[in-house]
């Protein structure tokens, strides 16, 4: 087992792994301790988090178990790999948050957002199991969408041994492709099954992948990553965000459509397409991103 830290002061900006985890942005990390979307407002926690990790081009070339938590100013790791290149970029450690914060928009909403949650960072998680995870989001709590991925990992994923425990990782395009409608009803997917597996059948056949959406223009990524059946602009715009890099990308979902109904009603301009470019450009633009993430975060916790 290889260990290690990283001194989170050597970081452009701060850090808050609890945040980062725990605030919708990603389904594909667990807890130990059983309490992962415990609660709403999650921030500031030392608890351990651990997920497996396939090979990523540029980062790894093995299957990685990764544990992780923060105490102390730091960011503490155990993995069978040199974790730091996988954490950086599953974490976006490299990201100058200090100066994405100093370029947010001067918006009393906004910053009453990154001042509640200081550190919390936009995650890049693996492609495929983001896309699934994100298809399984539509009309979901966090926690019943993590629960549902989780099932998943359990039933479908390969099984990892490390340090004398038993880790599985995301099911593969292949073996959900795989399954039947039936047995993923079986694990309370719901209407989201027949998606979920078509989805995986188009990328197992090289019919559609979603590291193809990478390189085009925002709109266009967005467009095509639509193909992919049950995926519409807001879950396309999920992926785009939170896989794939485009931290341009404003999922407007209940609580952002929220926001704008509120605080932003001259962005609403009546169809998915204009009310996003409209958002994009009150949320800062470049990063609008990064500041949709926080205002969704702080809403959902009962901020106003």
């Amino acid at each position: 087992m290889e260990t290690g830290v990283i001194d989170i002061a050597e970081l452009d900006g701060a850090f808050d792994l609890q945040s980062t985890l725990e605030s919708g942005q990603t389904y594909l990390w667990d807890r130990p301790d059983g309490r992962m979307y415990d609660r709403d407002a999650a921030y500031g926690g030392d608890a351990w988090y651990q997920t497996v990790v396939p090979p990523l081009d540029g980062v790894s070339d093995e299957t990685a178990v990764v544990r992780a938590r923060q105490t102390d100013g730091l960011l503490e790791w155990e993995s069978n790999v040199d974790a730091v290149p996988i954490l950086t970029h599953l974490l976006r450690l490299d990201d100058d948050l200090d100066a994405i914060v100093a370029g947010m928009p001067d918006d009393p909403l906004v910053r009453r957002a990154y001042d509640a949650y200081p550190g919390m960072r936009i995650v890049r998680d693996p492609p495929f199991g983001c896309l699934v995870s994100f298809i399984c989001s539509a009309q979901m709590r966090v926690s019943r969408i993590f629960g549902m991925q989780e099932r998943l990992r359990e039933a479908y994923g390969e099984a990892v041994e490390f340090d004398g425990d038993t880790y599985h990782a995301y099911p593969t395009a292949d073996r959900l492709a795989a399954t039947t409608e039936d047995e993923l009803r079986d694990l309370s997917l719901g209407y989201r099954a027949p998606y979920v597996r078509r989805t995986a059948e188009m990328v197992a056949t090289g019919e559609a992948t979603p590291s193809e959406a990478l390189g085009r223009d925002y709109e266009d990524a967005r467009d095509y990553l639509t193909r992919f059946v049950g995926v519409g602009d807001k879950v396309a715009d999920c992926v785009l965000l939170f896989s794939l890099g485009y931290l341009e990308a404003v999922p407007l979902d209940t609580w952002i459509r929220s926001a704008i109904e509120d605080h932003y009603p001259d962005c609403d301009r009546g169809n998915y397409a204009e009310t996003s470019r409209a958002i994009r450009d009150r949320l800062g633009g470049e990063y609008a991103g990064y500041t949709q993430t926080y205002v969704f975060h702080y809403l959902r916790s009962g901020g106003e």
